[in-house]
């Protein structure tokens, strides 16, 4: 089995519009959940969201470009753009031939979805524009990272829910540690925040009207995100070659099924994608010094996320951090894992932990180091990175330090 490493990364979320502005967000503690801004929004119970501001794609992107990519694609495109810059890579020859693009999302095109429900059911409208399916289609993304950057080799899309970009970034780990790829963009984007969208997760009655507190006692419900975060995958062998910067190793991997409910978790599932992320990274529980945590800020998942890191590490999780960067930059659904996977490169990369902020009242069923409200410095080696979906659908990743 090959070594496989990260030499790119790129974003755009609610914390920062590139990776420097997000780390130095989430070493600040900077909470970028603030009141929605977009049509009808008065019309919902839920107004605040992690909601990308500032963004203007018709600075980025031509007239013929906007009409086919949706605001999910046009987030990948930014990432991706920032993530393949730094990892200095160039798709020719048989590199081209062999690299591919596996990224996640939960809803793919959900603006387009929303804009043309309305023409047709409110305006009354009989037409819509041609190039709807393509734009709303949740392979789009892929499709046009793919023809950027001359990208001919394993090319999906990865819909889990809320694990689907830490399923896609396990199945490019994978074909790169088999030698399928020497390299694989990665990643995930969404962006369901839109009147369509954020009306249909009232539905569930799991969101909050005033902020994410993961681990609190007094938390009250997930709030919504949106954005992408886009990552090269790289044998290292053949990174160290052409003396790439390496920012961390993509040490393992596990996933499981909790087969049991459609929106309760599962401990055992849970524990079970834990436990064999480190096994397949050869690890000891005694290793890892930080967890990503999913921690949504809902009592069902805090208190369960908390139970499978206490039954997988034993009297090791008392000694662990563990933190939630949903309480910044809120829950960017099949985009979470990716965005999430920032501070676990922060983590190992530079020292410092990811705060979770918010924390405002102890919880005996999250008794865990959540690295409450401020930032932390200490030295890791190994990070995991938990992203447990609706659906009972479970990945986790193990980060090393390089």
């Amino acid at each position: 089995m090959k070594r496989v490493v990260i030499t790119g990364a790129g974003t755009i979320n609610a914390l920062g519009h590139d990776v420097p502005e997000t780390i130095e967000a989430m070493r600040e503690g900077r909470c970028g959940i603030r009141q929605l801004e977009f049509r009808d929004v008065e019309r919902l119970s839920i107004s605040i969201g992690g909601q990308v501001k500032g963004f203007e794609a018709e600075g980025r992107f031509n007239r013929q470009q906007m009409t086919l990519y949706d605001r999910f694609t046009q987030f990948t495109l930014v990432a991706a753009k920032e993530a393949i810059n730094q990892s200095g890579l160039e798709f020719i020859g048989d590199l081209a031939a062999r690299a591919g693009v596996v990224l996640g999302t939960a809803g793919g095109g959900v603006s387009t979805w929303d804009d043309n429900y309305r023409a047709v059911y409110e305006e009354g409208k009989n037409r819509v524009h041609p190039f709807v399916v393509p734009k709303l289609m949740t392979n789009a993304a892929v499709s046009h990272i793919s023809m950027e950057y001359n990208l001919k080799g394993p090319s999906f899309t990865v819909s889990t829910a809320c694990a689907s970009s830490n399923h896609a970034m396990a199945q490019a780990f994978q074909m790169v540690r088999t030698g399928m790829a020497p390299a694989m963009v990665t990643g995930g984007s969404e962006s369901m925040l839109c009147f369509g969208g954020v009306k249909a997760w009232e539905g569930l009655r799991v969101m909050s009207k005033d902020a994410c507190r993961p681990f609190s006692a007094n938390r009250n419900g997930m709030v919504q995100g949106e954005g992408a975060g886009v990552f090269v995958f790289e044998e290292y062998e053949h990174a160290r070659a052409r003396g790439a910067e390496i920012l961390a190793e993509v040490a393992g991997y596990a996933m499981s099924s909790d087969a049991s409910d459609i929106v309760m978790p599962s401990k055992q599932g849970a524990a079970r994608a834990i436990s064999g992320a480190l096994r397949d990274a050869r690890l000891n529980p005694e290793d890892v010094c930080y967890i990503n945590a999913h921690g949504t800020g809902t009592a069902a998942n805090d208190k369960t996320e908390c139970a499978a890191v206490a039954d997988v590490f034993g009297t090791h999780a008392d000694d662990l951090m563990i933190s939630s960067t949903k309480s910044m930059h809120g829950h960017l659904i099949g985009a979470t894992g990716a965005v999430e996977l920032l501070a676990c490169i922060m983590a190992v990369r530079d020292g410092v932990i990811a705060p979770t902020i918010g924390y405002e009242e102890f919880d005996p069923e999250c008794a865990l180091d959540v690295v409450p409200n401020e930032a932390r410095e200490a030295k890791v080696d190994v990070a995991l990175s938990n992203a447990f979906a609706f659906g009972g659908l479970n990945a986790v990743l193990a980060l090393r330090k390089v």
